[in-house]
This record gives C-alpha cells, structure tokens and sequence, in this order.
C-alpha cells in the first residue's frame, strides 16, 4: 500500500494542480487493524482461463498517514478510515506451473463507502486553487481509484505476457444511453424569500463508474428535455450500473433534485430499455430514459447495417459510434537520440479530435510503454489513427505514423498485432502495438425486419389463410414485395471547388515570419467521410474534386465540411461550414461561397446537385460521354447510374450435412463495394426483406454478384446478373425469380431489381437539338445530329457570357459520312482546357474492329503524344473483354501549355491485350492526330479510321 501511494497516487496528485507540485506523502503506517472479509463468492469467468471472486469487504482501521506540501508549509494527514465494498479479484491467467496464477486484477465494481478522519483539512483546503474542493469531491476521487473501468494489476510471474491486455480487456458491452427528458421536478428557485416559488435550472450528471458525462443546463424548466446521447464502456454484467443524479444549477452550491441506478443486468436481458424513471434519495419527478446493449463483434460484414441504422439517429453532442478501437502500445526500438542524451519518449495517439497520451519512460531509446488506449469510431472505413513519438517537452518529434483503420476491416479476427515502421525518424525505429477494433452491433427485435404491411388490393401469401391440408406449403409470391421507401433514394454529387482567405498556421522563427498553410478539407454526409489531398503552402487553394452519395430524406442530415492545415504533429484547425440536405434535395442544385464558422476569416466554395434516378435508358449515352468530359482527374470516375436491389426471399436452398436446414446469408457486389444481408436462422426457405444500394460507373460491363452462404461460410448457390439484361428490361427493372448455380436443382432466388440513369441537368454541357422520333426516323447518314456544348467558365464561381468558352461536341454518331475502313474505327475527342491549362482527349469507343486470329479480342486504347515516346506521356484505357465493339468513355490529361499542344502529334493504338507468345501486346490499328490541324478551342467527337503501322507511318 505504501508503494501504491507513493510511486502511483503522489504523481497524479502533483500532476493534477500546480500548487500542488511539491505535495509527498511524508508517513504511511497502516496501523495494526486488519482489513476483513466478511463474504466470498466464487464463479468462473467469461472464459477458461479465468477465476473471478467477489470479496465482500469491511476496513475499519488505525491508518495514519502524513502528507505535505512543501511550497505552502501545510501539513494534513489522515487518522483513521473505513472502507466497506464488494472487490472482485480476477486470477487470470491460468498457468501449467507454480504460482498457478500468473497475476491478480483487482477492482470494484461500484464505488464503494469511504469515511476518512481527517487532520489539518482546513489548512489543505486554505492552498490556492484547492479552495473548491470539498471533503467529499477529494473521497469520491479516492474512492473512484479502484472503479472500474481502473484496475489494479499484481504481476505473479516475472515477464508477464499481455499486462495491458489484462488491466484493459476488451469491453464485454458498450451501453448507449438516450437522456431524453425529465417531469415534474422539484422548483429550487425562490423569490422574496420563499414567498414566490420559481422553477428550476436542471441538468444531468450521468455515470458509469469513473466515466461521467454532464449534459446541458435547461433554463427555468421543471419538465426539461434533453435528446442528448452518451456511449459507456460496460466491463461485468451484471454488477455495473448506470447513475443519473439530477441537479439545479445555481451560482454557488448546486441544489439535488434526485437520482436514479439501474444494473446493466437489466438491459443486457432486455437489449432495448425505454421507461421513465422515479426519481429517488429525497428527489420528485420522474426521468425519461433509452438504453441500448450494442455487443462487440468482430464482423465487419455488420459495418454497413450498423452505419444505415447510425443515420437515421439525430445525436449530440456527438455522432453515434458504429465501433471500437483498443491500442495497445507496448514499446519501441532504436529512436532517434541526441549526441551523448537518452530521449524521454512518450505517445500522442489521435482519432479525429479526440487525442490521448502515453505516460513518459525516461532515459531510453527503447521504452516499454505497456498501456492501452480507447477510441469511439464514428465511421471506421475512413478514419485513421494518427501516433506521433516525442520527448517529454513534446516540441521534438522522435517519430510519426498513421494507421488506416480500413486495415483492421479486412484483417484476422479485425486485429493488426505487429510492428510498425516510424516515419520521420531513424532508420531502424519502429514501435510495436495491436490494434483490434469490434463493430457495436444492436441486436434488438425492433431494429430487425419487421413484417411489412399489405398495399392495397394485394395480399399477404406468406400469412393468409389457404385452402388445403394442414401441411400445404403457402403459395410462393410471383413478385417481390418492397416496402414504399424502395428505390427512394437520391444521389448527391458534392463538388469541393476552391477556398479563399484561408487564416496564415505555419509561422517560422518562432511567429516572427508568417508562412501559409497547407489546406485539406474533410466532407461528411449520411454517415460518410471523404477527404480531400493536400494543398501544399496555399492560403486560396483549388480543389476541383467531386463526391458521391446515396441518400434518403432522413429529416436532420448535413452535407458537413471541416478544413485542416496539414503539419507533421496535429494538424490545425482552419474552419467548418455546413449545408442542411433537405434543402439540396429541395433546390436540386446549390452553388455557393459558404463563410467558415469558428474562424476569423475565410470561405468556402461547394456544389451540391441532386441527382434523382432516372428510368429511361435512352439517357445512359448521352450521361457517359458528359460524364467522360467533365470528369475531374482528381476525382473517382462519376457515376452514371444508381442500382436498388431488394432482396426477397429464397426457394429450396441445399441442406446441410444430416439433413439440416440451413442458416443462410445473401452477400451481394458490385465492382469493390460488397453489402451481407441479416442471417435467416435453420430454414431453407429464407425471408430476408432487405434493400440495397449501389453506385454504378459504366452499366455495359458491371455486373451484380450474388453469394448465398451458409452461417459456417459453405456456399449454398450464387447469381451473376450483367447489368446488360437491366437495360434490355422495360423500365429499367427485372422482378422476379432467378435459379442460383452451383446450387440445388430447384434453388431459387427472388429479387426486385432496378436501374436508375443518373442525368446531370448542371454538368455544363447542353443539348442544343434533340430530334423527335419522327426526325429521326428520317434522318439521312451525314444529316444533322443533336449537339453536345462544355461550358468552361474561367471563374469557377461562373463566369459571364464574355468570359464563357464554348467547345462544339457532336454527340456519338457524329460524321457517318466517313467511309469505314477495313480495321474498324477509333471515336476521340480532343480539346484544350484554358483554365487548368491542360490538353484532354477523350477516348469514347471502338466500332467494327477486325479479329486478326479465330479468338475476339480484348481491346483497349494507349495513347501517346509524339515525339516523346516515354512513360510520361503515355496513357492507356482499361481492357475490354471480348469485344469488337468497346465502349470506355475514358478522360486523359497533359499539363502543357496551348501553344506547346499545338506541336504535338497524338499516337492513338487499339491493341489486343491477349498475347501468350511475347510480351508484346497484338495491335488492331491506329490512329495519328496532328493537333496543329485541329481547332483545340472548338472540336469534336470524331470517328477515325484504324490503319497499320505501315499506312499511318
């Protein structure tokens, strides 16, 4: 115990006040009393490995204990004290071996009662700064040292493996506690005297051991309302327990209104837990309550249904978490060092805003930290963990690393237990830590599928009565049978233009020069984060990068926008501006400079534009080649269409092994973004009701993979469905059954499946003539085509009809006229882009290609500007599979001036990716563009002829 204080309780004491930095304890003597147990219980752990004991404890001892504090010339001490509590032993880990046990965790799991008998308080509480604690704050805070989620750790055995795992395991819970609202409290406020009874000024303290949030202070309200959310860490259930303590906030003392304690044993069984609460201890009124069990699970597959469920909660003060991070920083090796002096490391780890710190090893280049560290994720698929190494004055860095938590999504067991290489630092200084992350899933009834309602006129087949024997299946449904929301949804394409007037963060000189900054923005909507690159050393940077999102008409979302200056530490804070999205689902379309909040200068300039779905696949040509021109190249490819899957049910699945049914699971993917439906328990004939949406770049060549799994992971059948058979549909939509391969004879699945074109009515290219059905029914080859138009504006705020250049496109079929010839024909446009000062060229398709062997090619387009024949300048589209006919729509740029373009010759090369004799790939025909013929300012679409290399030389 004398250590205890002395090498743990005396440094937080000093740490925690200025004037209290020459406190020491001058005599410990724990008397000659001994501290009793009254009552053992014995259970076994959560695991094996693991032996709890409940010891019901009572101290009622002879303790004398001396402090000072030098500075002040105070002495106080303690003469006597009573400690009565239930302190759980952990005896973990078992081991083959004497002592058997390899280390003892002790805590207790409520605070527990603590009289302490004084001696020389008044002097102690006369030290500056010290005046406003009181005898009880200074027992609670003893008392709170051994609560949970503390620990106390007695190594047994030397060299303990996974010390930090043992004092901070992962959570068995975490509790997510909706403090709604408050009734019929008692009125404190009174006015002449107590003749005029008042209200009251209520706010919340909630706790959970040492963890304790205060909400906001409601003026003058005896009924308060709150809507505030908080996230608590649960370790041992039952035994932890939630407080509420209700207060009204005066000038001086803050008067008690009540309180109330729940065991989270209740809301473990329950999951959900709504009521309100009778305020008790002397307290009026009653207070209203929502408590959520989100279990930790090491399931990523969850991740998306959990953040589909997070958008759809209106939290403060902070955004609900959909999971966890654990780091355990156990040490470092070989860091920098000055000539002749050991460093004093420690660590700053930050996620997001929030930052934590390591303590300090002295004296070494090669510290054991062995410390565990807790982070809430908001949205762990974008987020990082930042760790900077520093000495102990933290203006010298001795190393840096970030960490992408995607990493841990994909990873074993969502766990990376390695070491890392540091960055700015020596070249063999590396730190070693694990990382686990758990997603906090609700598994509640009310937040699985519901049954859905009959519409009108139809019935309901799977709960209708029917005509038959007692063991007639019902009849199966013909049709899906979505909710309304379906294929609601909207796209917001987000255009993160340029900033202006940004504030000065990197100074040199100690402030003395003022440099710039090096700007960055983060987006956030609908539970999705983006991040824009860094503009280096720029006070008005340009951005020019574009963003989408799938969105529903949630009341409360907003397109959210933070701005950074990057810097080799913590990165500063430039300013945040926002958009409420109902107005840009309202307006369609937003364009504006936006003032930065929380800052002394600088604005914003954003583009929103809604785009709703579009059934009509005449449009899907026309959305590819604007697409194709206005795609920026620092931006992922636009999205032409959105795709809304629902996921029905399924037919006859294959049993398992014996005869069983099995627990099946539909995973469903489109290019790189992946969605797992809920698992349908013990039946082959699975309801899932399930929605899904995907973003979709080019429909001609994606197709939607479908997977049906048992829980154990064998597959039970799976589905390809090109998007091909969507645009051969009417409508766009496919609603029906579809037999799984590699399956049952007989398995089947049943979707809703529709395609959605994304028409952009703000993208800056205009149709000018758009023939009728007749016109084109008579429309002769060379005759007149509808006309595409870019508006390029040299002021990205819009320029007006001076400054306004137009780039004349004739839209896809453009000069039939031309003869064609006998390799087929090559479509490009080519253009110069005066305000990036860049040359684009756009390669759109191949028509009539001709297969020089047996095999359809798989063709693709490199392109090169003469005469420099190097990497530089070259580019190359994606390959298309077996095709004579390839579409790519593909945007390349060269930053060259006008002038310098001009000189150039343009090398287009259709090639057949397929070659099994040499590493050559096998050319299909070329293409030569001499760009001093060709009027950069007002081109077209063009189809050109392929020649071999001996006719186009």
């Amino acid at each position: 115990m004398e250590k205890l204080l002395v090498e743990n309780i005396a440094p937080m004491i000093r740490a925690s006040n200025t004037h209290l930095q020459t406190f020491a304890f001058t005599k410990v003597d724990m008397g000659e009393k001994p501290l009793r147990v009254m009552g053992v219980k014995v259970h076994t752990g959560q695991n094996k490995k693991q032996i709890l004991l409940d010891l019901t404890v009572s101290y009622v001892g002879d303790v004398h204990i001396d402090v000072e504090v030098k500075k002040f010339f105070c002495k106080a001490g303690v003469k006597g004290m009573q400690l009565h509590g239930v302190l759980r032993v952990i005896l973990e880990p078992l081991i083959g071996d004497m002592p058997i046990v390899g280390a003892l965790t002790m805590f207790f799991i409520r605070r527990p009662t603590l009289d302490i008998n004084w001696t020389g308080m008044t002097n102690l509480l006369d030290i500056p700064g010290l005046s406003s604690l009181s005898d009880s704050i200074i027992m609670d805070s003893i008392a709170a040292f051994l609560v949970l989620p503390n620990r106390l750790l007695v190594p047994l055995v030397p060299d303990l493996h996974d010390a930090a795992q043992l004092r901070s395991p992962l959570p068995r819970g975490i509790v997510r506690v909706h403090l709604r609202e408050a009734k019929d409290l008692q009125s404190k406020d009174k006015y002449v005297k107590g003749l005029i009874e008042g209200k009251s000024d209520p706010y919340a303290l909630v706790r959970v051991g040492t963890q304790l949030c205060t909400s906001q202070v409601i003026d003058e309200s005896l009924n308060p309302v709150w809507n505030e959310t908080y996230e608590f860490v649960v370790h041992e259930v039952p035994g932890q327990e939630l407080e509420v303590e209700l207060f009204d906030k005066d000038p001086d003392q803050d008067d008690f209104l009540g309180r109330m304690k729940l065991d989270f044993g209740e809301v473990l069984q329950a999951r959900v837990l709504e009521e309100w609460f009778p305020l008790q201890d002397g307290g009026r009124g009653q207070l209203h309550l929502r408590l959520e069990w989100l279990t930790p699970m090491s399931d990523a597959s969850k991740l998306e249904q959990v953040l589909q469920r997070n958008r759809g909660i209106s939290s403060k003060p902070e955004a609900p978490s959909a999971a966890i991070l654990v780091v355990y920083l156990d040490r470092a090796q070989e860091l920098p060092k000055k000539p002749g002096k050991e460093p004093n490391p420690m660590v700053q780890l930050s996620v997001q805003d929030v930052t934590r710190e390591s303590r300090i090893v002295y004296n070494t280049s090669s510290p054991v930290w062995d410390q565990a560290f807790r982070f809430f994720l908001q949205d762990p698929a974008n987020q990082d963990i930042d760790i900077q190494v520093k000495d102990d004055t933290r203006q010298t860095s001795l190393g840096s690393l970030s960490v992408r938590l995607s990493r841990l999504l994909t990873a074993e067991d969502m766990t990376l237990d390695q070491w890392f290489q540091l960055e700015n630092s020596g070249p063999g200084s590396r730190i070693y830590m694990k990382l686990v992350m758990r997603i906090l899933f609700l598994d509640a009834p009310e937040v699985c599928a519901s049954p859905r309602p009959c519409a009108p006129g139809q019935s309901d087949v799977e709960t209708s009565t029917f005509v038959g024997s007692s063991v007639d299946p019902p009849p199966r449904p013909s049709r899906a049978s979505p909710d309304a929301q379906f294929g609601t949804e909207s796209v917001i394409r987000i255009h993160l233009l340029e900033a202006e007037n940004l504030i000065a963060k990197d100074n040199f000189m100690g402030g003395m020069i003022r440099g710039k900054s090096d700007p960055y923005a983060k987006v956030r909507l609908g539970g999705q984060s983006f991040r824009s690159h860094v503009i280096k050393e720029e006070l008005s940077p340009r951005w020019n990068e574009v963003y989408e999102v799938i969105v529903n008409e949630i009341p409360g979302q907003e397109v959210e926008f933070e701005i950074y200056d990057k810097d080799i530490d913590k990165d500063d804070f430039l300013g945040r501006c926002k958009i409420a999205l109902k107005r840009a689902l309202s307006s369609r379309f937003i364009d504006e400079w936006l003032p930065l909040e929380d800052v002394k200068s600088g604005r914003l300039h954003v583009r929103l534009e809604c785009l709703p779905p579009t059934p009509n696949g005449a449009e899907l040509e026309q959305v590819l080649m604007v697409n194709s021109l206005t795609q920026s190249q620092r931006s992922a490819e636009l999205s032409s269409a959105l795709l809304s899957v629902f996921l029905d049910r399924a037919a006859d699945l294959p049993l398992r092994k014996g005869s069983k049914p099995p627990s099946p699971y539909v995973s469903l993917s489109l290019r790189n973004v992946s969605y797992k439906s809920k698992i349908s328990t013990s039946t082959s004939e699975p309801i899932w009701d399930e929605g899904f949406s995907f973003l979709v770049k080019r429909p001609h060549v994606e197709s939607l993979e479908l997977q049906v799994k048992d829980e154990g992971g064998q597959s039970l059948g799976a589905l390809s469905l090109p998007l091909t058979q969507l645009l051969a549909a009417e409508t766009l939509v496919l609603d029906r059954w579809f037999p799984l391969s590699h399956s049952g004879p007989g398995s089947q699945v049943l979707l809703r499946v529709q395609l959605g074109i994304l028409v952009s009515q703000h993208s800056g290219v205009e149709t000018l003539s758009t023939p009728s059905a007749g016109e084109e029914a008579k429309k002769q080859p060379g005759g007149s085509e509808p006309e595409l138009y870019v508006r390029e504006d040299g002021d990205p705020g819009g320029a007006g009809p001076a400054q306004e250049l137009r780039h004349r496109l004739t839209h896809m079929d453009s000069n039939l006229e031309l003869a064609e010839g006998p390799l087929g024909q090559l479509q490009l446009t080519a253009w110069y882009h005066t305000d990036e000062r860049k040359l684009v060229v756009v390669v759109h398709s191949c028509r009539k290609l001709r297969a020089s062997s047996k095999d359809i090619p798989d063709p693709y387009v490199s392109l090169i500007l003469l005469p420099d024949k190097n990497r530089v300048t070259k580019r190359k589209t994606t390959v298309r599979k077996r095709t004579l006919n390839p579409e790519f729509n593909e945007r390349f740029e060269w930053e060259l001036s006008l002038e310098e373009a001009t000189r150039r010759k343009l090398e287009a090369c259709v090639k057949n990716s397929v070659s099994f004799m040499s590493r050559e790939k096998e050319p299909l025909g070329k293409v030569h563009l001499d760009l001093s013929q060709v009027d950069l300012t007002q081109s077209r679409a063009q189809w050109h002829n392929l020649k071999d290399d001996k006719s186009s030389s």
